[in-house]
């Protein structure tokens, strides 16, 4: 097929722009959703649920469908529009969360910061200060962090794993009163019977997740999915190709990490080395 321009003069919204301009393009070709299917090797439901603006799809299937449609790009940049666009942002983040609340079973890889499960009100803070939010936001957001947090010490907690890359516990909190606090309660979240934290250290080199922070959520109906985040947007991964994809590099980081008791005595000997109080400005 000849390289077909990306469609103007329909929706102003990015993500709208997308779903309606990969209808027109399969349409064009002739091609049922299970046609297209078959040919890419995901399931035929993930492309009628972008035609129809449910979801955006990964960077993988954008990337594929570019190339299947001969955009050179065209679709890709489309695609990083709507990823782009606020408001799938927020709307992405509202099933995220809902299906976090939901699952039955998490499991996690962090590169530089903690999950927000893990987090306590002075890192929160700290953190979402950093990302320029301020005053009754700043509150808001950080109350809200707080209550999530609370899902692993409920009666009925899910399973969570968080593999820590060690970078995460080498960037610490410029109040050392609060860098302390959170140490200690990583350790004792660590205790909690439906907690498992493991830590990565540098020296296992570079690996499948090196650069990407991700959150696997396992739903009461046994089905997967991702959550995949970088400081400034994040995006739902729900195609079981691409999810296990993601489940295979996990798989391989968790091979490389410390076991659960080894993690343990790691952030314990991490806490001996922060100072009790916070040096004097005198």
């Amino acid at each position: 097929m000849p390289p077909r321009k990306a469609t103007t003069g329909r929706s102003q919204s990015p993500r709208q722009r997308f779903a309606e301009e990969l209808k027109a393009l399969r349409v064009e070709s002739g091609e049922s959703l299970r046609r297209l299917a078959e040919r890419m090797g995901w399931d035929w439901s993930l492309f009628g649920k972008m035609e129809n603006g449910e979801t955006i799809g990964g960077p993988e299937v954008a990337l594929a469908l570019d190339q299947h449609y001969g955009m050179k790009g065209g679709l890709l940049a489309l695609w990083e529009l709507a990823l782009g666009d606020p408001t799938q942002f927020k709307e992405q983040y509202r099933r995220y969360m809902t299906l976090e609340a939901e699952a039955v079973g998490l499991w996690h890889y962090a590169v530089s910061v903690l999950p927000g499960l893990l987090q306590t009100k002075g890192y929160a803070t700290e953190l979402l200060s950093a990302g320029g939010l301020e005053g009754e936001a700043l509150a808001r957001q950080v109350d809200a962090r707080m209550g999530r947090a609370a899902l692993l010490t409920e009666g009925s907690a899910p399973r969570f794993r968080s593999i820590l890359s060690e970078a995460v516990l080498r960037t610490e909190l410029s109040d050392v009163s609060q860098w302390r606090q959170q140490l200690e309660h990583l350790v004792r979240l660590s205790e909690h019977p439906a907690v498992t934290v493991q830590v990565i250290r540098m020296a296992a080199g570079i690996h499948g997740l090196t650069n990407t922070d991700t959150m696997f959520l396992r739903t009461s109906d046994r089905q997967t999915v991702a959550w995949v985040e970088t400081g400034y947007s994040g995006y739902l991964v729900e195609s079981g190709s691409a999810v296990e994809r993601l489940q295979l590099a996990y798989d391989s980081v968790r091979d490389l990490a410390l076991s659960p008791a080894q993690s343990r005595t790691f952030i314990l000997r991490m806490l001996e080395e922060v100072p009790c109080d916070a040096p004097s400005s005198n």
